[in-house]
């Protein structure tokens, strides 16, 4: 009998929380965020404040930082120049990607990951985890992408994790990161709802970044966002 295939858990680094509008933001701490939405983690400066924000303004904003931009967790969207850094992500997306082609010149196009981890969780006798990652990790691709990594040592380089988002080409990598870079990894709606993506692999995370942005676009403009780094258990 063949087992029945295994979706692996997707990675969620980074959670975006629509707040409720009776939550006032000095009780945004640790335990707080367990009480009222289930999650474990700390506040993140994922987004931008808007340029033009008045002096009266920042006591609406979540741990508004100094700098150009202004980063932030969070405040109302109005507030938040999300198609600012959408359009930064896309710039930067182009740049990495540019990169990446240059150093897998040659090669052929890679296994992605999550196929090998499925295969591991779907049978984890028959295909140990080890078995998964030598397999992996042998790809030609694969190897001319850690051996540039390991060249060129520093933030913004290509990583094996997005192997599929870079295969897909230039422009669908480019808004991939340009719609990541405003809902993270997954969404908490106002009623509780949990948008995230199946898995890992590029056609669930493409579904989950539909949804967010969906709901993205329906938010009021006072509706308030904030940004969550999750903690992450061994």
């Amino acid at each position: 009998m063949v087992p029945a295939a295994v979706t692996p858990a997707p990675t969620i680094a980074t959670m975006v929380i629509c707040l409720p509008d009776e939550l006032p933001a000095e009780a945004l701490t640790a335990h707080q965020l367990r009480t009222h939405f289930g999650v474990t983690g700390t506040l993140t400066p994922l987004f931008w404040a808007v340029p033009q924000l008045r002096l009266w303004q920042r006591h609406q904003m979540i741990g508004l930082r100094k700098g150009r931009p202004a980063s932030c967790a969070g405040g109302p969207v109005r507030l938040l120049d999300l198609q600012g850094m959408r359009h930064a992500a896309a710039i930067g997306a182009a740049i990495r990607y540019q990169i990446w082609q240059q150093a897998v010149h040659g090669t052929r196009p890679a296994t992605p990951w999550p196929t090998f981890e499925t295969r591991h969780l779907t049978d984890p006798q028959k295909y140990p985890y080890d078995t998964a990652v030598a397999d992996f990790h042998a790809q030609p691709r694969v190897n001319a992408m850690r051996l540039h990594a390991a060249a060129t040592p520093g933030p913004g380089q290509p990583g094996v994790g997005e192997l599929e988002m870079y295969q897909a080409g230039q422009m669908a990598y480019q808004h991939y990161r340009a719609a990541s870079a405003v809902v993270g990894d997954a969404l908490l709606t106002t009623d509780g709802r949990k948008l995230a993506p199946t898995s890992d692999a590029l056609a669930h995370r493409v579904t989950y970044l539909e949804q967010a942005l969906r709901h993205l676009d329906t938010l009021e403009p006072d509706q308030r966002l904030l940004a969550v780094a999750l903690e992450t258990t061994a």
